[in-house]
This record gives C-alpha cells, sequence and structure tokens, in this order.
C-alpha cells in the first residue's frame, strides 16, 4: 500500500507541474483600438493582417491591423500602431501628399471625370479614356509643346493610386499638392459634362397617282404613302479645360461640341488643347 501511495504521490506531482507549466505560458497581448484586449498566440503578421490562436485552439484567426492599437509580445517586445501607417480602413479616401522629385518643364495629364450631370453618374471606363484621348492628343502634337516633356500616364496614374487618388476625388484635390505628388511644373483637368435627350424623326413619302397597263387596259392607282420613323439619342455635352503651371491656372475655357453625337466632346478637347498658351503652331 505505502508503495501504490508514493507512485499516486509522483503522479499527482507529474500532473501538477506540467499544468502549472502549460497555465503559466506567457502569451501575446493584442490591445485593440476599441480598448479590448485579447490574450492569443500571434501565429503571421502582415501589413494589413494579423493572425492569431487563443488558448487551447489551433483555429487561427485574421485580425486587420487598422484595429489594433498595440501588441504587447510574449517576449517583451512591443509594437504600435499608428493610423497614418498605411493602416487606414480600406473604405477611406484620405490622400497622402508625397513629394515626388520635381521634374521642370514637364507636364501631366489628370484623369478625366465624366460625368451625367443629369443623374450624378461617373464611368470609370470613360474617365480613362477621356485621360488616354488628351494624353495620346499631347503626344502627336509633342513637337508644339517644346520645350515641355509630357509625364507618361502610367508614371501619373501609379502616383496618383499611391495617394489614394483617382477619378472620383481628383477635382477635390489642391492642385499644389497634386504637383507636389506628380513631381511636375504643369498640368491638364479636363471634365467632361453631359446629359442624354431622347428625340424621333419622321419622314413621309408620297407615291402620287399613276397609270398602267393591264392586258391593254389603263388601270388608274391610288395615292400610297409610306411614313419612317426613327428614335434618336442626343448627347447635350460640355468640356471643361484648365491648364496649371507652379500652382497657377495660366488657362481655363468651357466649350460645348457643335454636334450632339456621342463622341463630339473629342473635338471639343482638341479645340481647346490647341488654344492652349502651351500649343506653338509650326
Amino acid at each position: 500500500m505505502n508503495f501504490k501511495k508514493v507512485v499516486s504521490l509522483i503522479m499527482m506531482l507529474f500532473v501538477s507541474v506540467f499544468a502549472f507549466a502549460q497555465g503559466g505560458k506567457k502569451l501575446d497581448k493584442i490591445i485593440k483600438r476599441d480598448y479590448q484586449i485579447i490574450e492569443c498566440t500571434i501565429a503571421k503578421m502582415s501589413d494589413k493582417t494579423v493572425e492569431y490562436s487563443l488558448p487551447g485552439e489551433t483555429l487561427q484567426i485574421s485580425l486587420d491591423v487598422s484595429q489594433i492599437a498595440r501588441i504587447d509580445f510574449a517576449s517583451g517586445r512591443s509594437q504600435t500602431f499608428d493610423v497614418s501607417e498605411n493602416n487606414t480602413p480600406s473604405n477611406t479616401n484620405s490622400v497622402q501628399v508625397t513629394s515626388s522629385e520635381m521634374k521642370p518643364n514637364t507636364i501631366a495629364v489628370l484623369p478625366v471625370p465624366y460625368v451625367n450631370s443629369g443623374t450624378m453618374e461617373e464611368s470609370e471606363e470613360m474617365a480613362k479614356f477621356a485621360q488616354n484621348d488628351l494624353y495620346n492628343k499631347l503626344l502627336d502634337k509633342s513637337a508644339n509643346l517644346f520645350p515641355l516633356t509630357v509625364q507618361d500616364l502610367r508614371v501619373t496614374n501609379s502616383l496618383l493610386h499611391k495617394a489614394g487618388i483617382d477619378y472620383k476625388n481628383i477635382d477635390e484635390t489642391p492642385i499644389e499638392d497634386l504637383q507636389k505628388i506628380l513631381g511636375v511644373d504643369n498640368i491638364i483637368a479636363a471634365k467632361v459634362s453631359f446629359t442624354i435627350t431622347e428625340g424621333s424623326t419622321s419622314s413621309t413619302y408620297n407615291s402620287g397617282n399613276a397609270k398602267v397597263s393591264d392586258n391593254n387596259k389603263k388601270v388608274k392607282t391610288n395615292d400610297v404613302s409610306t411614313t419612317n420613323s426613327s428614335n434618336l439619342t442626343y448627347y447635350n455635352y460640355m468640356v471643361y479645360f484648365d491648364m496649371y503651371k507652379n500652382g497657377t491656372k495660366i488657362y481655363s475655357q468651357s466649350r460645348k461640341p457643335f454636334l450632339n453625337i456621342k463622341d463630339s466632346w473629342m473635338d471639343s478637347i482638341s479645340y481647346l488643347l490647341k488654344r492652349s498658351p502651351i500649343y506653338v503652331k509650326k
């Protein structure tokens, strides 16, 4: 009996030591911005998320870093998460002004908002198309723009994207900030606004009277009238064209195309560009 008691005591002591070792394991602590504290074991971290598991569990949970204020690691190290460090929620439209190296005598074409002023709907596809159209017109006339150099469109859009700027908020961003972001001293900012109206046309054709011969007999026909109708779509455009140099507006014009057809805004862009201060006839 004494031997059995000794074995039982040894087993109880071993279990107690193991339980203490498990319970005494240090855990990482995640302090959230809402002051909630999560004791866990962090498995993986990235610029956007932190993956962790709760004590006694193997399931990994993902948490967006925008919700985290600080992490106290079991090792004793702490890491603070600053809201300004790309840790803002993905649904914000904050603009980060980071200055690029200034390249004198360089001109950039901004995204061109393409807005239905009747419904206030914007088209991302047409905004990119309009920007490309204006950019290509500048390249085609590069000999008339000397000494200006046109900034590559990919560079322009990449820098704007990194700063959180697109066709939706381009109008809300100060020109001074845009020049710093793009590193250019000249900027073209255009906008296409339009409404759509429906109309119809009709045409009538009268054949008149006629006499024809039928087996040597003259037969008089009745008047024949044919009416054709068609539905038409009218695009009522207004194109706005602004040009800036060193933060100062040096040219501002608007133009309504002569024709109300779908692509007539492109002619207005060409017209306003050729009459801008940077265009020199040769």
